[in-house]
């Protein structure tokens, strides 16, 4: 004992302690705030040790593991909480409450890890007949946790009810608000037609009591809910507020969360090549749940779609393991599944594709969401649908195809995600077109319809499932508002619009016909027998395109020259000097298009350097229709598009 306390004087440790711990409880189970929950619960944890005060020990260890199961991912963190949380357990009464709360805290981390459940009921039971409303509704939500997977839609119900009905014995606040998140979850992962309601009651109570953990999960259902709605760019900018909503949570899920919601809107645009390199980084990032396969799944899938075979099928590889139903049950377990098959039908794996069928069949009728409701990918009859196309183009039966691809529409459609159902009706018509011609009228009605769908909502559709037709090899491009679509086969890629975008359409448009660079430069248009093609070259859209070009090119010196790039900057300034004099000396009287007369050399060497640019852009979004055209565009005096 030392002299301060033998005088009765408590030392600054533990005076400090009760009101670390009353600090802790209130940003944890009030306020949400993990961040500082955790920074008052370590403080309160050492004063403990420094006061010798067993209970208070425990109550900080309790505390630092948070409000969800698995908030410390790291392993020297998660080992560390572990190691605090045992220590404190062997040293108060094993028959307290707060032994029992302890042993459930332990009990469930352990679970999720291994993807079970078991112990974390057999101690949910103890807390029914223990008495403690406080063991109980921890216990409720805990357990709730470690059952997200897609099996267990109706017991998750059943404990969420039971926790909002226990939460007005326990006097915290965030109890009831945590019931009725549960609750919400739950009705959007079974595709209850009265989610939407819960979620405002949810809304209305956060306005109230705001709480800033389950704040941040209901942010990330606006998220979704605005991705169905097809509002993709309003979608962006909410995910973006949700991420720093999560940030300031101090919620470790944040980054992940974020990048699944980037995925789902990408993924919908056609521009899903864009977040390769992101998802390479993020997919053994140490922040990840140890059973969350999604992003493996995910950078699989986005290598399939930009043509890295390699990298995709050792992805797919790496899921499937012995047997692709190893895969433990989670709340991204959907999801995954969701990628498998889309991975597995740009990689025509039929083996791969009939066990995503047999293991996703039990759950046809739920949507696929991501953890909490962080994104949604519509109905698991569109993934049946994919699956079943793929083994199909196998073996000839496209019956089972038709129907699940049938169905997948009906379903996004009851469940207000509009992208969903325009993805579903394409590759519902291209089922029919495969199984009843390209001229039958059903197909052809349903992808009309879906096209129309796309362009409204701002949609890249999937090129035609199936074999590419034998000949086809030819590239095609089409202007689609800012952006070009470009095509090779069954892929295409978005891209932005430009200068050398508008010069290789005009190569495109004109397959094994040369055409000066010259006339490429200034933008004339000339008779479609001057090039032996039925298509015609440039329009004023093109000249429109230059002048469009010039307004931005100063923009683009200023910031090489900030960075000290001068060469390039040099480079950009003796183009853009050349495209002003070209374009003046392009325009006739009244605006109108003249053959070009300038030099021939500088006309190469612009043109060459915009098809390159522009071809650098193709491959950064598909490597393999980037590779394709790079081999088959010809530039120079005369400039050429020969396809294979």
């Amino acid at each position: 004992m030392s002299v301060a306390q033998g005088l009765g004087v408590l030392p600054p440790s533990c005076s400090e302690l009760k009101k670390a711990l009353v600090r802790g409880e209130h940003a944890l189970l009030r306020n949400g705030d993990l961040r500082r929950a955790r920074h008052w619960f370590d403080t309160a944890y050492r004063h403990a040790q420094v006061c010798g005060d067993p209970p208070a020990l425990a109550r900080a260890a309790l505390g630092l593991g948070g409000i969800w199961v698995h908030e410390h991912r790291t392993s020297a963190e998660s080992e560390m909480i572990r190691a605090r949380q045992r220590h404190a357990l062997s040293l108060i009464d094993p028959c307290s409450a707060l032994a029992l709360r302890l042993r459930l805290r332990l009990r469930s981390e352990e679970d999720y890890r291994e993807g079970a459940h078991e112990g974390t009921l057999r101690l949910l039971a103890q807390a029914r007949s223990s008495g403690d409303a406080t063991a109980l509704v921890e216990a409720l939500s805990l357990a709730h946790h470690c059952l997200l997977g897609p099996e267990h839609g109706e017991l998750r119900q059943e404990l969420a009810g039971e926790l909002i009905g226990h939460a007005g014995v326990t006097g915290r606040g965030g109890d009831l608000i945590m019931g009725l998140m549960w609750r919400t979850v739950d009705l959007f992962l079974a595709a209850d037609p009265h989610a939407e309601r819960c979620l405002k009651e949810l809304s209305d109570l956060l306005r109230e009591r705001p709480h800033l953990a389950i704040g941040y999960v209901t942010s990330a259902m606006r998220v979704m809910h605005t991705i169905r709605a097809g509002r993709f760019e309003q979608a962006e900018k909410l995910a973006a507020e949700c991420h720093e909503l999560g940030l300031a949570a101090g919620d470790i899920d944040a980054t992940g969360w974020y990048g699944g919601q980037l995925g789902a809107i990408r993924w919908y645009q056609g521009r899903t090549t864009e977040l390769l390199p992101a998802l390479a980084d993020l997919v053994n990032s140490p922040t990840l749940s140890p059973i969350d396969n999604s992003y493996v799944a995910g950078l699989a899938l986005t290598a399939a779609v930009a043509g890295d075979r390699r990298l995709a099928t050792g992805q797919l590889a790496r899921l499937r393991g012995r047997d692709l139903g190893d895969l433990p049950s989670s709340s991204s377990w959907l999801v995954t599944m969701y990628c498998v098959v889309e991975t597995a039908f740009l990689l025509r794996d039929a083996e791969t594709a009939a066990r995503a069928q047999e293991l996703l069949t039990p759950y046809a009728h739920l949507p696929v969401i991501a953890s909490l409701g962080v994104a949604c990918f519509g109905s698991v009859r569109h993934s049946l649908g994919m699956a079943a196309l793929t083994t199909g183009l196998a073996t000839g039966d496209l019956d089972p195809a038709v129907a699940h691809l049938r169905a997948a529409v009906h379903d996004n459609l009851a469940l207000g995600h509009w992208p969903a159902a325009t993805l579903s009706r394409c590759r519902y018509g291209q089922a029919l077109a495969l199984r009843d011609g390209p001229r039958d009228e059903a197909a052809r009605a349903a992808l009309a319809t879906a096209e129309a769908e796309a362009g409204e909502l701002g949609m890249t559709l999937p090129a035609m499932a199936g074999r590419t037709p034998a000949g086809d090899a030819a590239c095609r491009l089409r202007r689609d508002g800012r952006h070009w679509r470009v095509e090779l086969g069954e892929r295409h890629a978005l891209v932005e619009h430009s200068i050398g975008m508008s010069h290789l359409a005009v190569l495109v448009a004109n397959p094994g016909h040369e055409i000066p660079a010259g006339d490429l430069a200034a933008g004339t248009t000339r008779e479609p027998a001057a090039y032996e093609s039925a298509q015609s070259l440039l329009d004023d859209s093109a000249r429109d395109a230059y002048r469009q070009r010039l307004s931005t090119m100063q923009a683009e010196i200023d910031e090489l020259d900030a960075m000290h790039d001068l060469e390039r900057a040099a480079a950009l300034r003796l183009e853009r000097e050349w495209l002003m004099s070209e374009l003046a000396a392009a325009t006739g009287i009244g605006g109108r298009a003249r053959p070009f007369a300038g030099d021939g050399e500088r006309a190469r060497i612009a043109v060459g350097k915009a098809i390159r640019r522009a071809l650098a852009r193709i491959a950064a979004v598909d490597r393999a229709i980037g590779e394709e055209l790079r081999a088959t565009v010809q530039t120079g005096v005369r400039c050429s598009y020969r396809p294979r």
